[in-house]
């Protein structure tokens, strides 16, 4: 069934698609940010401790769950619910999950739109077409929708040619860019007056705040969205592994690839926006707050190039790039998740369903374009602040206390007969059933009453 489906043909060629689905514009630019206004260092240290508590065991449970079902996530919570009113909530979370990744989509084209608009801004800045740059770094409604007809047909393009073909191949390009050229711009910025000054902030940790429940919880967070959890995307490329992949390796490589990405990230922005602020250019809201994220990537950041003269174009158009090649390679994945349901409910051939899923949401992005003001935040808050959490919630639940724990063992014993005997094992149950559900309600119950 699986190679029917199609399936990943590499241990590198899965690692950097789920790792290139876990890596996206949050990563890169909310992060650091976050990092730099809750305790820098000490927001880092509390990240990474809790990445691997929370987001490691997570990512294991829809990786697990994708492999067993080799199916999207309405047909495998249904496979491995215990009864039938269990099965009609697999079947329920599954729909949700799909609706809010298609959602996440719809705003997420809208500011990958940015991004490429910014790229095209560069190079007309390189050629010396002043007119053209303002166009395309202007907020207007013709750029905007012009940009995420584009994105959505790169993304489409892409899932089009199937998992092998299109995901794998575009990931085992696109990842390699994005980590080479990352490095090369911190070590760029890492040159220029007042980058130290960033670097300071990141890496001196202040301790007393790393102790505010509030940084916890926002680190919390930050670990559990990191790696792209709770909306399916991680199930479906765990559906695509081979019964013979060792998937705790395959998912504690994919956690180290995100978050050293994550990191790195932060070695580029915290230092790039203290150079900004070395050149004039204020980083600092009236009340003494950081900027926030968007106000910094498309007015801070393009000021700062602004002011770098002839080798701001170039890397203005490096930098944005960059942001443009993560956000796809997250696209690509969310895009997957409404595709592969609409192949296997619906028996659809690929290229109709990926055409019709791609469209649908293309046009709800209009609509948000459209109504920007009212709907595009909602829809952000409503996916990624109460959608996504509780979905994270219900696959802790389904792996930890509905799914039989006999079958779990036997899904890892495809690939390591000694399972039950691995540090994995010992361990995993355990955080899954107890602790990954408590600190996701933590996360939810902060999100409700911030």
């Amino acid at each position: 069934m699986a190679s029917a489906r199609g399936e990943f043909s590499s241990r590198f060629g899965f690692i950097m698609a789920a790792a290139g689905s876990a890596v996206g514009l949050g990563n890169i630019w909310g992060f650091p940010t976050q990092a730099a206004s809750n305790g820098g260092a000490a927001f880092l240290l509390v990240y990474l401790v809790l990445a691997f508590i929370l987001a490691y065991p997570a990512l294991m449970a829809e990786l697990i769950i994708g492999r067993h079902a080799h199916a999207n996530a309405v047909t495998a919570l249904r496979q491995i619910a215990p009864g039938q009113k269990s099965s009609h909530l697999g079947a329920a979370t599954g729909v949700i999950g799909i609706v809010t990744a298609s959602l996440i989509l719809s705003f997420y084209a809208i500011v990958a739109a940015w991004m490429i608009a910014h790229v095209c801004g560069s190079v007309a800045d390189l050629l010396g077409m002043d007119s053209l740059k303002e166009w395309f770094v202007s907020f207007s409604l013709t750029r905007n929708v012009s940009f995420v007809i584009l994105f959505m047909l790169l993304t489409i393009g892409i899932i089009s040619e199937g998992v092998h073909d299109g995901i794998e191949r575009w990931s085992t390009r696109l990842m390699p860019i994005l980590i080479v050229t990352l490095i090369g711009m911190v070590f760029y910025v890492m040159t220029l007056e007042g980058a130290m000054q960033g670097l300071k902030v990141y890496l001196l940790p202040d301790f007393q705040a790393a102790m505010n429940p509030e940084l916890i919880v926002k680190a919390l967070g930050a670990a559990f969205f990191s790696l792209s959890l709770g909306v399916g995307t991680m199930l479906i490329y765990g559906s695509y592994v081979p019964d013979e992949g060792r998937l705790p390796r395959l998912g504690l490589w994919v956690t180290l690839v995100d978050i050293s990405i994550a990191v790195t990230a932060g070695f580029l922005v915290l230092p790039a926006m203290y150079v900004a602020l070395h050149n004039g250019v204020d980083i600092f809201a009236a009340d003494g707050t950081l900027l926030s994220e968007d106000t910094l990537i498309f007015t801070v950041l393009p000021t700062l190039f602004d002011t770098m003269g002839g080798a701001g174009a170039i890397v203005s158009l490096v930098f944005f790039a960059l942001m443009t090649i993560a956000a796809l390679t997250s696209s690509i994945s969310m895009l997957e998740v409404p595709v592969a349901y609409t192949i296997e409910n619906h028996g659809a051939s690929r290229k109709k369903a990926v055409w019709m899923t791609g469209t649908t949401i293309g046009v709800v992005s209009l609509m948000l374009l459209l109504n920007f003001e009212v709907l595009f935040g909602l829809v952000v808050s409503l996916t990624t602040r109460y959608s996504q959490p509780w979905l994270g919630f219900m696959y802790c639940l389904f792996c930890g206390w509905l799914w039989h724990r006999d079958s779990i063992l036997q899904e890892l014993r495809k690939s390591n007969p000694d399972a039950e005997n691995t540090i994995f094992w010992r361990l995993w149950p355990f955080y899954i059933r107890y602790v990954c559900p408590l600190i996701i309600l933590l996360i939810f119950m902060q999100a409700l009453f911030d």
